[in-house]
């Protein structure tokens, strides 16, 4: 498929919106000027992809029909030689070209807020969720995110039985939107005596975060109250009616956030986890609606489907979506995710390609 026809129609889009973002009235509409900003970003890098595109494809046919010209054997090796090297990266090419081709997805370009639950397996589930969290981090560290911490509920061993942080930077949730559902590791617990393999499971949440104008929360609509917070975290936190739990009475949601010494910031912060809860809920009811897009998913990103397996004694990390496994265990605690994530995103890519015949 020749995708030079649609490389040029970028172009001319391009320069839309270079005269859009020239045009001072734009920027008496902020959010105009943000979505713009990002449409001129992602069109600028699509198209020196697709301007490599169109320099390889045109090479390769420079040299198919120089091999059928010329009559030099020398010439004729050397044409082959760069018609076998350029047939080697056009693929690659083209599928960044056709990936931006395809309308980008609302919410891959959002911040995020990670919900980690401590599941099945007592106080081996808490040590693995603590690990997850570090996972996640350093994760996030690699790619020069930015990681906040906004509640959490320790373990008496050291882990947790849930924790709650927010991951802003660019493409946070493109890349960790597949994160979500059952994780399930194997390993024997440093508590285990007899040496006895143990099965322990948490559950991971990403959720877009919410913008405020998106999810309206009505005074009426929700119950504050404060208590003493509990646990780590210094005199100042403990001995304080800081922490403050809000109840959304229409969806029955919960949210509780007791990590800063402030009830004023413990309620901003409150109040943002519910509104993205919010979001995600009509997202997950929208979700339902649409059986072709959700025919194409990598799973359902549901917190009750099993997606991943963590198996210590083998060394081995199986993503079940995927059938996929990975035997360096330690790269990926330690935060190498794009072993797990880059062909996640690859499957997703193909099945939306082929749902436009791209």
């Amino acid at each position: 498929m020749d995708l030079r026809p649609y490389i040029e129609k970028l172009r001319q889009r391009l320069a839309e919106v270079e005269r859009g973002l020239a045009d001072p009235a734009t920027f008496q509409q902020p959010q105009r000027a943000q979505e713009l900003g990002r449409e001129y970003a992602r069109l600028k890098d699509l198209l020196a992809h697709g301007d490599a595109y169109c320099r390889a494809l045109a090479e390769l046919e420079a040299n198919h029909a120089l091999l059928a010209a010329e009559r030099d054997p020398e010439l004729q090796t050397l044409a082959r030689e760069e018609i076998a090297r350029l047939e080697a990266v056009l693929p690659a090419l083209s599928r960044k070209v056709r990936e931006g081709l395809l309308p980008p997805e609302p919410a891959d370009a959002r911040n995020i807020i990670v919900e980690i639950r401590a599941g099945a397996g007592g106080s081996e589930a808490a040590l693995f969720a603590a690990d997850l969290y570090r996972m996640y981090t350093r994760y996030a560290e690699t790619r020069g995110w930015k990681v906040e911490n906004l509640d959490s509920n320790p373990s008496d061993l050291g882990g947790f039985k849930e924790i709650i942080f927010s991951v802003a930077g660019t493409e946070v949730f493109k890349r960790l939107k597949f994160e979500s559902g059952v994780h399930r590791v194997q390993r024997v617990p440093a508590t285990e005596a007899q040496g006895r393999i143990h099965t322990s499971t948490a559950t991971v949440a990403v959720l877009p975060e919410a913008e405020e104008v998106e999810v309206e929360i009505r005074p009426e609509e929700i119950e504050i109250t404060t208590c003493r917070a509990s646990g780590p975290g210094g005199q100042g936190v403990n001995t304080t009616d800081s922490a403050v739990q809000i109840l959304h009475k229409p969806t029955g949601l919960v949210v509780r956030c007791a990590d800063e010494r402030s009830q004023q910031k413990n309620k901003v912060r409150a109040v943002h986890i519910l509104r993205t809860r919010l979001l995600d809920l009509r997202r997950q009811e929208e979700k339902a609606r649409l059986d072709a897009t959700r025919s194409r998913q990598v799973g359902t990103g549901e917190r009750n489907e099993k997606i991943r397996t963590y198996n210590f004694p083998q060394n081995r990390v199986t993503d079940h979506r995927l059938d996929l496994s990975v035997y360096n265990l330690a790269a990926v605690m330690d935060g190498d995710l794009d072993l797990l994530i880059e062909p996640l995103l690859a499957h997703d890519l193909e099945q939306r390609l082929a749902a436009l015949a791209l």
